[in-house]
């Protein structure tokens, strides 16, 4: 099963009362999340959607981002939901491994909350059929075998703070 809109308002609210101070700034998910139901989760629900992301913390304390193709900025690895992702988590870790090559099984996620919730605008794309409120959702997860520069991702990777690597 997809991911659904009560797990979102359960991560959500997970989130809130651990962060209540940010509770205005989310005001535009909430609302959206009320509007939109289970089409939250799709990248086809242009009142905006939620995307999930990875924090990739290695025990040195260096942070994984990878360089954005389109964007050309380094990012936090992340991306749309899919039908197959059953929890934010899920797609975290999928889209982790999807960008990075880094499989599920050599990562341990933190907790199931999220480590920063976001709530921006994204510029239209006509030609992607995209625009509106996108709501990135991140969670941190650690490196059990922190060897990501072994990686055959596809995409460029740098360490927070360090050189790219191509």
């Amino acid at each position: 099963m997809p991911v659904t809109a009560q797990h979102v308002r359960e991560t959500v609210d997970a989130y809130l009362a651990e962060h209540p101070d940010e509770n205005d700034s989310l005001s535009a998910l909430i609302r959206t999340l009320d509007q939109a139901g289970d089409t939250i989760a799709s990248r086809k629900e242009f009142r905006g959607h939620v995307t999930a992301g990875a924090v990739l913390l290695r025990p040195d304390g260096r942070v994984l981002t990878i360089e954005h193709r389109v964007l050309r900025e380094w990012l936090l690895p992340g991306g749309h939901v899919e039908e197959c992702d059953t929890t934010l988590v899920d797609a975290a870790l999928r889209e982790l491994e999807e960008e990075t090559g880094i499989a599920p099984d050599r990562v341990e996620p933190d907790s199931g909350l999220p480590l920063h919730i976001d709530v921006h605008t994204i510029p239209a794309n006509p030609g992607r059929g995209s625009r509106g409120i996108f709501t990135s959702i991140s969670g941190s997860c650690s490196a059990r075998r922190p060897t990501w520069s072994s990686c055959e991702g596809r995409k460029s990777r740098r360490a927070h703070g360090s050189s790219p690597t191509r």
